[in-house]
């Protein structure tokens, strides 16, 4: 873990009576193995609450969402133990691709604060883009790059991985699109995945995925979910993010 948690704690810092900082945390016990070659700590800013995000999530037709506090709160026991995935290009979810775990999670002012471990000796690459780009570092598209002006990174990649990787996109934007369309028959919302189209802020952050969504009011111009259930996280550039403010970072 990156720093003691407290599993199940709720309160805030009360100073003279005036209460500074509204806390909500769950944690998952994990046994300490000191040197473990496979599990890298991280922690970082999954989402905002009780604030719309910059940009539609997929899966929301279109319209911004907001999460709220109380919503969030009762759906952190859900989030302990789901997986942490990536794309190779940073921009998007891939389930398939499960890189970490997470086993803690708090609600921090409006910030909702998760941590974990990666899988350092199954995915170095992943650890090492964290430690270049996340928090404070400087953007994927200046990186070193090759002849052809790709990044390194992605320019190392074999043309098999790469057509795997645009093959798998493609199918899975047209799971966002089929299951989108069928929601909108059903008058349902089966998942949300807080990644976005077009650019935005430089850097690594992070992106839920939720399912058994439930809506205020379908018909707003902005979502405020009522119930959701957390199935995993994404690491993905800020720029993709639904909510510009995520962050991530390696810790001990």
């Amino acid at each position: 873990m990156c720093s003691e948690r407290w599993a199940g704690a709720s309160g805030g810092l009360d100073f003279g009576g005036v209460m500074t900082i509204a806390l909500e945390s769950m944690a998952v016990s994990m046994p300490e193995v000191k040197g473990h070659p496979n599990r890298a700590g991280f922690r970082g800013v999954l989402t905002v609450v009780d604030a719309p995000s910059q940009r539609a999530p997929s899966g929301s037709g279109g319209r911004r969402v907001v999460l709220p506090r109380r919503v969030a709160e009762a759906a952190l026991p859900s989030l302990l133990g789901m997986a942490l995935d990536y794309a190779p290009s940073f921009d998007r979810h891939d389930v398939r691709r499960k890189v970490g775990v997470i086993t803690s999670a708090e609600i921090v002012g409006r910030n909702l604060e998760v941590g974990g471990y990666l899988y350092a000796r199954d995915f170095p690459e992943i650890v090492e883009e964290i430690g270049k780009e996340g928090r404070v570092k400087i953007p994927t598209l200046s990186q070193e790059r090759d002849k052809g002006g790709a990044p390194a990174a992605i320019a190392a990649q074999t043309e098999g991985s790469r057509l795997r990787a645009s093959l798998a996109e493609a199918v899975e934007r047209l799971r966002s699109l089929t299951s989108g369309l069928r929601a909108s028959r059903e008058g349902g919302v089966p998942f949300l995945r807080a990644e976005s189209e077009g650019a935005g802020a430089a850097g690594l952050g992070m992106s839920y995925e939720v399912t058994d969504v439930v809506l205020a009011d379908r018909r707003a111009k902005v979502w405020t979910l009522t119930k959701v259930t957390f199935t995993g996280a994404a690491i993905l550039r800020k720029s993709k993010a639904a909510y510009q403010d995520t962050w991530i970072e390696l810790c001990g």
